[in-house]
């Protein structure tokens, strides 16, 4: 689920109003790409188009847009903002942001977007910004423009629309270790777009439901054969590898490196555990080229503090770092016309 739709859905339900802030198109160097958005109500806003004076000048006209639509349906307007010369920031481009003033009138196609999201379904969203606009249209993507997108075009009579593609870009991730690290993982974990597997032995003990209070990304699986998680899990998966039993990280490896639809797997452990461990996967027939994709140590380079939640940072960053380069590699992937 995207956060901001959830919000929208509650506000809303509640009888208040809102405007959806979307940087709409992006001209040179700007804190924030196309597609980013905000949600200001009357007393507050969440999430961020940047920060500084641009976020600020973003409230200001939304809380008017908030005022003054009242009594317009479907209340819009398109803001050009250059970051130098008006705003005083240092990124030297210009944003055109998007204001969707939304009351309770717009919980329909609301809820059918979340809907799609939650099925993991991507969804073109089409906004026009003519005198009398109308309700956001939905629709499905063609497959090769199924990756999340946000262009503003101006047509022939002079009219802007915003077609954006909201595509899920949560990735799963398994981890195997109920212990230290596992603990500050999954805390770290709650934060990013990701959804978390959490697993161990049956007779592991996790954390308590009120040390993971808030954590909605999270399932925890205490089993017996912790292995066949791997085998079940779904293709472009996560893998992180933290128990305190050597013989099962070595047949998790093993299980892991031998199914090689993986997007990361990475493994706590010391240099000489990967040496050793290298030496037993060979051994067992284990593809080389597979094993030189293990990360052991686990963690971005550079980081040595051992404390449970600076690895834990440590492994979010590498885990971030490797999304950021498969979602990459699929775009280039994509042709464009």
């Amino acid at each position: 689920m995207e956060p901001w739709l959830g919000d929208l859905q509650q506000l809303l339900a509640h009888g208040e109003a809102a405007v959806l802030v979307t940087v709409a198109r992006v001209d040179g160097s700007a804190p924030r790409e196309a597609g980013t958005k905000m949600v200001v109500t009357r007393d507050g806003a969440r999430y961020t188009i940047g920060g500084g004076h641009l976020e600020w000048k973003a409230i200001e006209i939304a809380r008017h847009l908030l005022k003054d639509g009242a009594h317009t349906p479907h209340a819009r307007k398109l803001e050009r903002l250059a970051l130098g010369p008006s705003l005083g920031q240092c990124c030297g481009g210009a944003v055109v942001l998007a204001f969707e003033r939304l009351d309770v009138g717009d919980l329909g196609w609301l809820a059918s977007l979340a809907k799609r999201v939650a099925a993991g379904a991507p969804t073109v969203r089409h906004i026009g910004f003519e005198t009398a606009p109308a309700a956001p249209d939905l629709g499905e993507p063609d497959a090769a423009h199924a990756q999340a997108s946000c262009v503003l075009l101006q047509d022939p009579h002079g009219t802007f629309r915003m077609t954006e593609t909201i595509a899920p870009h949560a990735f799963d991730v398994l981890l195997f270790g109920a212990g230290s690290v596992g603990t500050a993982l999954v805390r770290v974990l709650a934060t990013l777009p990701c959804r978390v597997r959490w697993i161990d032995a049956a007779d592991a003990t996790f954390a308590s439901p009120e040390a993971l209070a808030g954590i909605d990304n999270l399932t925890i699986d205490a089993t017996d054969t912790p292995e066949a998680a791997v085998d079940a899990a779904p293709p472009h998966g996560y893998f992180i590898v933290a128990t305190h039993n050597h013989a099962r990280d070595l047949v998790l490896a093993e299980r892991i490196l031998r199914r090689g639809d993986y997007a990361y797997f990475g493994m706590m452990g010391s240099q000489t555990k990967r040496a050793q461990f290298e030496h037993y996967l060979v051994a067992l027939g284990v593809d080389p080229a597979q094993i030189a994709r293990l990360r052991c140590p686990i963690g971005v380079e550079g980081i040595v503090d051992k404390a449970p939640e600076v690895i834990a940072i440590s492994v979010a960053a590498q885990l971030l770092q490797a999304a950021e380069a498969n979602a990459a590699a699929t775009r280039a992937a994509v042709p464009s016309f």
